[in-house]
């Protein structure tokens, strides 16, 4: 198979499936009980991702302004938003739940139409299935 992949980042169903974007089986009544599973734990990873965020434009409203810089600035922008908050949760500085008043959810960017099948790995499949039985043999969570 090549190289081990070390990171996969998470997309849903509008996404294409790659060895390093995981997304959920397609729903449907042919689902077995572990890409049952699967899916649950995606669905899971990805709202602590969206809470992430919205902690993060909550302390740092400058990233709900983010129309506003360039997209090659926006990787560092938010980098350095993570650092700082490291870095003030490290020097008792928590995270004031109040802050969340003015930040509204909102979900992450993602494509509008679901990304057709010639963009799909056929290797991804394989990440996706080790990914299934990792999921099934760790038990609840």
């Amino acid at each position: 198979m090549g190289k081990a992949q070390k990171y996969v980042l998470l997309g849903d169903a509008t996404y294409p499936l790659q060895d390093w974007i995981l997304k959920p089986y397609q729903e449907d009544d042919n689902l077995t009980q572990r890409q049952l599973q699967f899916n649950y734990r995606l669905k899971r990873a990805h709202s602590v991702i969206e809470n992430a965020f919205l902690r993060l434009k909550a302390r740092w409203q400058i990233l709900l302004k983010c129309d506003d810089c360039s997209l090659e600035l926006l990787p560092t922008l938010v980098l350095a938003c993570c650092i700082l908050h490291n870095v003030c949760e490290a020097h008792d500085n928590p995270f004031n739940e109040e802050w969340l008043e003015g930040t509204e959810p909102s979900e992450l960017p993602k494509p509008c139409q679901p990304a057709p099948a010639s963009m799909e790995d056929g290797r991804a499949e394989q990440v996706r299935e080790l990914m299934c039985q990792y999921f099934e043999t760790c038990g609840e969570g």
